[in-house]
């Protein structure tokens, strides 16, 4: 089936209008019938398309041109779904049996055409008479515009990454901090309540403290609430990030509480409770958060001053957060409106203050112009967003004027991207979005389209993006390079496009009983506990093109929704395999996430599903009916290596990206046959797991080799045995990549490697033209090595960890395109040394860097950062705490404008041949000095070798360095 662009404000008109003139090129038999019928229809639909773009623009319609508006894009919808159906039943026929039983299956879709047709007739009437009404309303087309592709502005980082330094929050934050140092003494639990009306940045101000002191506690743990929480969420999400062992998914509130009083009972701890609504939830929650006597502080945010006193009852401390000074408003305007010099144009300086006056202070109202306005100089447009705020919003923060703001950047948005930004009121409050997903549900329901060869992905991907450079959403989930992975919506941002979906009817909100009678349900939100699902019974769910659950999904079967695109039971609470009866049903559906570990046979008649993601659950059998999903592009699950056995994943001929496959050693070559088959796929997530002997980490090595060497991926990620965080030395595979040059190096976009270390980079590595991230590790690093990685063209992104420099020194040079940096130097030994007129494009810099003495940073005393004047962030943890190597950081790090921060640690001093000797070989055992055999032992024995050398070498460097050190100190 065609993609094409559904829009809020049109419908599925553009879609429907490409379906049926697709339908009207086919000149077979099986439309006899119907094809006059859809003829006239599409004439009918064509004439009333520009209008309805025009209408879509319009931020006030009088009643009857809203209901002709209403009207039309209703009749689209149900035209679409008719011809869907049509489509769907005709593809599902193609193949049936012949002879007897193909006669009887003949006179059982009789009845099927024959309503089909009716049908059509029935929409083609509907289509006349809102013809007939159109041509009351003289409306001229306008030109829909156009979309580029947008990254994320650096600057969003600046805001929403580091709440420390955000504008206005340093004097709030040392205000909390200085209470907390008065009660220092006290063992008793102590609550602050931080209370203020909302945009006014109270999640900012209590994250804020809670990142400057989370350090001194034993455990910490910051959760939102919500208006309507879900307190087993809320609890397992305390219990999850305080480290609790013993819970699980299905222990009720009373265990959970239990099992938190428990863990916590001889711990200090620091916990926030974000976004209290009611005294009802902390009443709850406060029962698990006993008063141990160990200094332990609470945090709360509320917009309810009774709820911040009830919450800070005994004693405590109610902060009542104010409003911005012009000062830090103009400021924060201006920074996020003119980029980095924070500079506003003189004619436009009269309309900043009086903008600044209308938004009283409130950070939120504040970003949302700013991002409205952002580099924009005409005087014109800020006097338009001027004119359509309303009075001073500190008198009702929440209400009218702040809707007038969003209004300004909801109708600046493009059609596409209205439709896109609606569909986030399917999440419930503080619900973290993953981007990855979001931007397949709007493919999936054809938000999306291909641009000037972009993906359908890269111009989603662009979309989102946009809406973070417009502060209409809030990073939630960064990756240490910056880039952002899950986003959140701001609640006042929330109930605006609620509102706004509900008044389209382009989202309903189950528990919204009006909503659903009122209107055909074409979008379901189902947030509801199961003895509220009884009500559903009584809708109309036969148009539902999409439905996610974040409660319960009760009774229901999945044979009421007929028409659904998009089905999401990922955070169903109670999804068990009898809610999946009938998914065979579901004959239009694109995009399935599920979180249960058996997947149902009656899948494998999804002919259209594009995306199925079951992460979080292990699947140990993949059905054998699975091979008939031959437009499946998506498949995301935690497979075992059982699902490997039977062959099926090389049948999926459509297949694009592929994540989270556990391979065997016995698995590896029949995994690289079955690769060798999808000739489409273009990401690829492996998990090899640990090797036990030479042999088997030959297999490991070839494996990995020919993944690079033979296949057109773009993003490949490979991660070798366990990944135990605590190990200090995990198993690790050694490996080269030389003799593996890729067949196609302009394919790769994107490579990871875990637990795989590589002796040098690879020559061929400098021909990935189109490489723009690289996460590598290496046991050593030479001046070769920089000058590869330094001359690939496009590389971006760089992380590299490394447990050494050769020679003691790391000198950076090169790196043209590259934007973050992080390099983690694992032993002591190495001088990281940064050239003058190196990475001119670097913005983000990660250093993890060892300085117990003078010798672990091999007596360097310039590390050159200051070369780097494009750097926005700067962060650098120094394992020692060597106060003169400190101070050669501090000194480089005062030469650069923008936020940096600087921690150090007391870890044990580590020269690199320590670690061998007290590590590695205590982890190998013997197996260095036994005879060894086999390409892999040669492989290490060289390693082991060369890093002797290496070790022989620096310390006879050492010898002359610190007699050196010592002659200077005594002169």
């Amino acid at each position: 089936m065609e993609a094409a662009l559904v829009s809020v404000g049109t419908g599925v008109m553009k879609p429907l209008l490409s379906k049926i003139y697709n339908l009207l090129k086919e000149e077979h038999s099986k439309f006899k019938g119907v094809r006059r019928q859809i003829e006239e229809t599409k004439d009918e639909m064509s004439g009333m398309e520009a209008a309805l773009e025009v209408l879509a623009d319009a931020e006030q319609l009088d009643a009857e041109m809203r209901a002709w508006k209403e009207d039309v894009r209703e009749l689209s919808y149900d035209m679409e779904d008719c011809v869907d159906d049509f489509i769907a039943r005709v593809d599902h026929e193609r193949g049936r049996s012949t002879g007897l039983k193909g006669f009887f299956d003949k006179l059982k879709k009789l009845k099927p055409r024959h309503e089909i047709a009716g049908e059509i007739e029935r929409l083609k009437a509907r289509a006349i008479e809102a013809s007939k009404r159109h041509k009351r309303y003289k409306l001229d087309r306008q030109s829909p515009g156009s979309t580029t592709t947008c990254d994320i502005d650096p600057r969003l980082h600046a805001l929403y990454a580091e709440v420390g330094e955000l504008v206005g929050i340093k004097g709030p934050r040392e205000h909390i901090l200085e209470w907390f140092k008065s009660e220092a003494s006290s063992t008793q639990l102590r609550v602050v309540s931080i209370v203020g009306p909302g945009g006014l940045g109270k999640t900012t101000l209590a994250n804020a403290v809670f990142e400057t002191i989370k350090s001194e506690f034993s455990c910490s743990a910051l959760v939102s609430v919500s208006r309507k929480p879900n307190m087993k969420n809320i609890l397992r999400d305390i219990a999850e990030r305080v480290r609790v062992e013993d819970y699980t998914y299905n222990d009720d509130e009373r265990q959970l509480i239990d099992k938190l009083r428990e863990h916590l009972r001889n711990k200090k701890y620091l916990i926030v409770i974000d976004d209290i609504w009611d005294t009802e939830a902390w009443k709850t929650i406060s029962h698990a958060l006993l008063n141990n006597n160990n200094g332990s502080r609470i945090i709360t945010t509320t917009r309810n001053s009774t709820v911040a006193s009830f919450c800070s009852s005994q004693g405590d401390y109610v902060y009542r957060l104010e409003p911005l000074n012009f000062a830090d408003s103009r400021r924060l305007f201006l920074e996020r409106a003119f980029r980095y010099d924070c500079l506003c144009p003189p004619h436009l300086k009269e309309i900043l203050e009086r903008i600044l006056e209308k938004c009283a202070g409130l950070p939120l109202a504040i970003i949302t112009m700013s991002g409205l306005l952002a580099d924009q100089t005409a005087e014109e447009e800020w006097n338009r967003a001027l004119a359509a705020i309303g009075s001073s919003l500190a008198k009702e923060p929440d209400a009218g004027d702040m809707t007038k703001i969003l209004s300004l950047s909801y109708f600046d948005l493009p059609h596409p991207m209205r439709t896109c930004l609606l569909y986030l009121s399917a999440f419930p409050e503080d619900y973290i979005i993953e981007k990855h997903s979001l931007i397949y549900k709007w493919i999936a329901e054809g938000f999306v389209c291909e641009v000037r060869g972009r993906s359908t992905y890269e111009v989603g991907e662009s979309y989102f993006n946009d809406f973070i450079n417009r502060s209409l959403i809030q990073p939630a989930k960064l990756m240490d390079n910056g880039q952002v992975v899950a986003c959140r919506v701001h609640d006042i941002i929330l109930d605006f496009i609620t509102c706004m979906a509900k008044e389209e009817n382009f989202m309903t909100s189950f528990g919204d009983a009006e909503q659903g009678k009122k209107h055909k349900v074409r979008r379901l939100s189902v947030m509801s506990r199961k003895y509220e699902m009884a009500t559903m019974s009584s809708w109309d769910l036969s148009h539902v093109r999409s439905l996610a659950t974040f409660g319960s999904f009760g009774q229901n079967s999945l044979v009421e929704f007929p028409a659904l695109r998009v089905l999401d039971l990922g955070e169903c609470e109670d999804l068990q395999s009898h809610h999946l009866e009938n998914i065979e049903k579901l004959l239009l559906l694109k995009y399935l996430r599920l979180r249960i570990a058996e997947i149902p046979e009656g899948i494998g008649k999804l002919k259209y599903l594009e995306t199925l993601d079951m992460r979080g659950m292990r699947i140990r059998k993949l059905p054998s009916t699975m091979t008939r999903l031959q437009r499946l592009t998506r498949l995301y699950a935690d497979l075992d290596p059982s699902c490997l056995s039977d062959g099926i994943i090389g049948q999926l001929q459509s297949l694009e990206e592929l994540e989270n496959v556990f391979v065997p050693d016995a698995e590896l070559e029949r995994f690289l046959r079955e690769l060798g088959q999808l000739s489409k796929l273009r990401k690829l997530s492996v998990n090899v797991t640990e090797a036990f002997d030479s042999k088997e980490k030959e297999d490991a090595v070839r494996f990995i080799g020919t993944l690079i060497s033979s296949y057109n991926i773009h993003l490949l990620r490979i991660t070798y045995g366990p990944n135990l965080p605590f190990d200090p030395m995990p198993d690790l595979l050694f490996l080269s990549l030389e003799p593996w040059c890729p067949a196609n190096p302009a394919a790769f976009r994107k490579i990871w490697f875990a637990n795989c270390y590589i002796d040098k980079i690879p020559s061929w590595m400098v021909s990935l033209v189109n490489l723009r991230n690289l996460d590598i590790c290496m046991y050593r690093t030479g001046p070769e090595d920089v000058a590869v990685l330094g001359g690939i063209p496009a590389l971006a992104f760089l992380t590299l960890e490394t447990w050494y420099g050769r020679n003691g020194r790391i000198f950076i040079r090169g790196f043209r395109s590259l934007k973050y940096f992080k390099l983690e130097v694992k032993c002591c030994g190495t001088a990281v040394e940064f050239e003058e007129g190196s990475m001119p494009m670097v913005e983000h810099l990660q250093l993890g860097l060892k300085g117990h003495n003078r010798e672990c940073v091999n007596y360097a005393t310039d590390f050159g950062i200051q070369h780097l004047s494009t750097l926005t962030k700067v962060d650098i943890n120094i394992d020692g705490n060597n106060g003169k190597i400190k101070r050669l950081i501090e000194t480089a790090l005062r030469k650069l404008r923008y936020r940096l921060t600087l921690s150090a640690s007391g870890e044990r001093c580590n020269h690199f041949e320590e670690l061998f000797t007290e590590l590695y070989f205590r982890k190998a055992g013997s197996s260095v000095q036994q005879k060894r055999e086999g390409a892999f032992c040669s492989f290490l024995d060289r390693v082991f070798e060369e890093i002797n050398q290496d070790a022989l070498s620096r310390l006879m460097v050492l010898d002359v360095q610190r007699a050196h050190h010592v002659r200077s100190r005594s002169i």
